[in-house]
């Protein structure tokens, strides 16, 4: 049987990826940062420790992935860690560094399949040209840079795949949602502003099958744009209102004019607090006024991931918030 490293397996996403992992016949080993939010959340037939990678030596690291056929990539800072100025910096070391480290010693150990966990912000930084993400915003300039540097660690002797993940919707034993703030700007609220654009969604299990689809159906240097299904923005805060039982919010889309000076604004006081956003506030009110949308059959019908009930998924993950 092969075995596949995973780093963050406690994690929201490192979970669900390393039941699916057992599920299709593989051995998995972890290593995931403290503390352990359940003694029993992972099967006993995990090899599981706890510990910071990041502080472990290059010898440390090749022994944990002797005998290790893929590894999977869960971990990192995403957009909504707002870090001290200069967000470049933190971002950078968050998840560039540590990502070109790992990838060169998974390659000097014999990993074979190495899957990166990333974002679909780097695809639409691709894709919108216009709007020029990356020149003010550290976060998806980092994010590509990050898929880069691990195609290049990989070349020639390790295949290298990155995962675009969009909007991930599911749950785990002992770990809140991370979509409280979302549940918190409609909570006894009678009237919800929203921009006018939308997202694409998958389920957390999605992001697991399609990890494995990666190992087993992708190519080097392939960057996989995940989807299940699209979705306004103004009908995700509908679902939010429905589960909060407040039936009389009105949820209401607003031009981008009216509402970006509000985003610019928050924007200003988190660099007057010494922060800086990975997307600044003012780009993202552009960002929500399209339709950042996937052709889900663009990726499922490669990396072999099922469809699902997202609305389903996103009723269950707001009324685990509460």
């Amino acid at each position: 049987m092969r075995k596949v490293f995973v780093l963050g397996g406690t994690g929201f996403l490192g979970y669900y990826t390393t039941k699916e992992l057992l599920k299709s016949g593989y051995l998995v080993s972890t290593v995931s940062l403290p503390p352990l939010l359940a003694e029993d959340l992972l099967p006993k037939e995990v090899e599981s420790q706890l510990g910071d990678i990041t502080t472990m030596s290059d010898e440390q690291i090749l022994a944990l992935l002797d005998d290790c056929y893929a590894f999977v990539y869960a971990a990192g800072a995403d957009e909504r860690v707002v870090p001290d100025a200069p967000a470049l910096k933190f971002f950078y070391q968050a998840n560039v560094l540590p990502t070109q480290r790992l990838a060169r010693l998974a390659r000097q150990a014999g990993v074979k399949k190495f899957v990166l966990f990333g974002s679909y912000f780097a695809h639409f930084t691709e894709a919108w040209q216009d709007l020029n993400l990356k020149k003010d915003n550290a976060y998806p300039r980092t994010r590509l840079l990050q898929e880069e540097i691990a195609f290049m660690e990989g070349e020639g002797e390790m295949d290298v795949m990155s995962l675009r993940l969009p909007y991930i919707f599911g749950q785990m034993p002992g770990r809140k949602p991370l979509w409280t703030v979302f549940v918190d700007q409609v909570r006894d609220q009678s009237f919800v502003p929203v921009l006018g654009g939308g997202t694409a969604m998958v389920t957390v299990q999605q992001v697991a099958e399609a990890a494995v689809g990666a190992i087993k159906y992708g190519t080097h240097g392939s960057s996989y744009a995940i989807s299940g299904m699209n979705m306004k923005f103004k009908d995700f805060y509908q679902i939010i209102a429905d589960v909060l039982g407040q039936t009389e919010t009105q949820i209401t889309v607003l031009p981008l004019e009216q509402m970006k000076p509000g985003f610019e604004e928050a924007d200003a006081h988190s660099t007057a607090a010494g922060k800086e956003h990975g997307i600044h506030l003012g780009y993202s009110a552009m960002i929500q006024d399209r339709d950042a949308y996937l052709n889900p059959e663009d990726t499922m019908s490669i990396l072999r991931f099922k469809e699902a009930d997202i609305p389903a998924a996103i009723r269950e993950t707001i009324a685990a918030c509460l």
